[in-house]
């Protein structure tokens, strides 16, 4: 990659914007109203915004290993907090994608230095689903399955946050969870019932 070319690209970028709509960047500079809060996975591939055909000021987005949502993340939180409260966003997508590093890189039996506690979220997952991920033999179903299940699990953390909980309640705020495939370049939504998922637990972790 030519550093140089980036800011080539950039003034091409600006320019062809400028031809479409002449106050493009005037009109941007004007504030943001997005209506969906992303959390997905920093992985170079997963570009948010194309995967989901969206233009700049269309999505609220953080990105962060393996789209982890733990509640000790002070960067994580305040992301949620500012969306939910202050953008007002009705909709949390947390999306995963299949032949995930952060993933591969939780089974394997190996000290990865500072990495090992943000991974342990991960193979925390795995404790929890290891009745159901042990019996996939085929390795990399397993693997695409534990995507699925952290997808889950992660959505499952921003549903235990006070701020979603109360735009649940004052105007439907809803959670998705979604996985993109790189091998397709396909979004599925895992049509997550968290109404089942959650009715063993919401009496621990309801705030209202």
């Amino acid at each position: 990659m030519d550093i140089a070319r980036i800011f080539k690209n950039n003034q091409n970028w600006v320019q062809k914007k400028l031809d479409i709509e002449p106050t493009y960047f005037s009109d941007l500079s004007k504030g943001q109203t997005p209506d969906i809060l992303y959390i997905g996975c920093s992985d170079s591939r997963v570009s948010a915004e194309e995967l989901m055909g969206v233009s700049p000021g269309e999505v609220f987005v953080l990105r962060n290993i393996a789209n982890m949502v733990p509640n000790t993340d002070l960067g994580v939180m305040s992301v949620i907090n500012y969306a939910v409260v202050n953008l007002k966003v009705n909709h949390i997508v947390v999306c995963g994608h299949y032949y995930c590093g952060g993933v591969q890189a939780a089974m394997k039996s190996a000290d990865l230095g500072i990495l090992n506690p943000w991974l342990r979220n991960i193979r925390d997952v795995y404790r929890m689903h290891r009745d159901e991920l042990n019996a996939i033999t085929d390795e990399e179903l397993r693997y695409k399955r534990l995507v699925e299940l952290n997808v889950e699990e992660q959505c499952i953390n921003v549903l235990k946050t006070a701020e979603v909980q109360k735009a649940q309640l004052d105007r439907n705020l809803t959670v998705h969870g979604w996985v993109f495939d790189v091998h397709s370049g396909k979004l599925i939504d895992l049509q997550i019932d968290f109404i089942k998922l959650l009715e063993n637990i919401k009496e621990i972790y309801r705030l209202d």
